[in-house]
């Protein structure tokens, strides 16, 4: 069946059997993550009065899950993502109360730090998993890449839905309220996404058909690390964090500053939806331009259009250029995420994913930090500084190493980069 499509089309990517299995289970279990760092943010910042503090125990969650994140994939990819998720959303939704809890009793910073550990650790890692469960369905199927983009834009959704929520509650019902709601939400959603067993990415096979022999399962188990490509993606992904973590701080301290705090989810969700709207064109377009040729002019689309944020200084105008940079952002993700379906064996884009996922997170996470001290000690809006800064050297990275994600076609034998002593065909 995936041989005989020649043009993506979300329609026909839908009708894939078993996709609703996996789709709607996921979308409810990835929409908390898009609160947790806003989260953080609005309840330390209400208990210590400090966005430098506050950026300070958020980046250290989006440290936490950075690091855990490709270890978490790997072990999915071993151990199927059932075995993964069940223990990591109870220690998630644990800590996350115990984070909210140490927070409301003005603990010291270090305990805030302790406890911020466990919560971006266990973070579930529910987009990735859906990606791997992408990909085991469409094996090499042109519809592949509509797969990213449709990911991309669900992502985006949450990311338009969870700072609205997560301003509303911590604004209109209790700094403590979008917390304690992320981690009921994280728990609920978890369980129930890990309950799809039947779709989920067979454990022992590429790609979901069984393998054998001993050189076939080093593949398997060899860390997406080692291919050249994949490092590449993840400084482009760091870039890309820190456009997130740079505006989430800057927009709520701009806001806050003209005295109406309850536009920083209005316009974080502007940003958001001009991602979600650029996401559904990339998945619409039959391609026929190379991935890697799509980044570079994307990317460099986002640094441009990152690099005007600080200069604004009304609510208009913000939100037109957070539109564009938030459209601008989807094709570089939707391109990241395709590239990774070419450089890397089926039996180890779990983990591929969840560390271009953690870069992100390490990404935000520095750029929270950054963007909250420049904002303490700086004019209002000297945090913006922060999402051009990286765009601008991830880019530099970008055009310096753009060879190495030469992508290897179907069929063909991977001899680097995936730590096998022989050459093994994959997919």
């Amino acid at each position: 069946m995936a041989s005989t499509v020649t043009r993506p089309g979300y329609g026909q990517l839908l009708r894939t059997r078993g996709a609703w299995t996996f789709l709607l289970p996921g979308f409810a279990a990835r929409q908390p993550f898009a609160m947790l760092t806003l989260s953080i943010v609005l309840l330390v910042q209400h208990t210590t009065g400090s966005y430098g503090v506050a950026g300070a125990v958020a980046a250290v969650t989006g440290v936490a899950m950075a690091l855990f994140a490709p270890y978490s994939g790997r072990l999915a990819d071993r151990y199927g993502q059932r075995t993964v998720l069940l223990p990591g959303v109870l220690v998630h939704a644990a800590s996350g109360l115990a984070l909210t809890f140490l927070a409301l009793a003005d603990a010291p910073l270090w305990a805030l730090f302790l406890a911020a550990v466990p919560t971006g650790a266990s973070v579930p890692q529910v987009g990735p998993m859906v990606r791997a469960r992408w990909a085991a369905k469409l094996k090499d199927s042109p519809l592949m890449s509509t797969a990213a983009a449709f990911e991309s834009v669900t992502d985006e959704l949450t990311f338009v839905l969870g700072p609205l929520l997560a301003t509303a509650l911590c604004t209109s019902v209790d700094p403590a309220a979008g917390l304690v709601t992320e981690a009921a939400l994280t728990l609920v959603g978890g369980l129930l996404f890990a309950a799809q067993k039947s779709t989920q990415p067979v454990v022992g096979g590429a790609g979901g058909a069984g393998g054998s022999g001993g050189g076939h399962a080093r593949v398997e188990h060899a860390s997406a690390l080692r291919v050249p490509g994949v490092r590449v993606l993840i400084v482009v992904f760091l870039g890309i964090g820190s456009v997130f973590g740079g505006m989430q701080v800057s927009l709520a301290a701009f806001t806050e500053s003209i005295g109406e705090p309850g536009l920083n989810g209005v316009l974080y969700g502007v940003f958001a939806a001009g991602n979600m709207i650029s996401g559904l064109a990339c998945g619409a377009i039959a391609w026929k331009v190379a991935p890697q040729q799509r980044l570079l002019v994307g990317y460099t689309a986002l640094a441009l259009t990152a690099s005007g944020l600080w200069a604004a200084h009304s609510v208009l105008v913000l939100a037109g250029l957070g539109l564009l940079v938030g459209m601008c952002i989807a094709p570089a993700i939707v391109t990241g995420y395709t590239l990774v379906e070419g450089l890397v064996p089926a039996g180890a884009r779990t983990e591929a994913f969840t560390w271009l996922t953690g870069a992100v997170a390490l990404g935000q996470a520095a750029a929270v930090t950054v963007a909250g001290q420049l904002e303490d000690r700086f004019r209002e809006g000297a945090g913006f500084l922060v999402p051009m800064g990286g765009t601008v050297l991830a880019l530099a990275v970008l055009v310096t190493l753009r060879s190495r994600l030469a992508t290897r076609s179907p069929g063909r034998t991977v001899a680097r980069g995936v730590g096998h002593r022989a050459p093994a065909t994959v997919d």
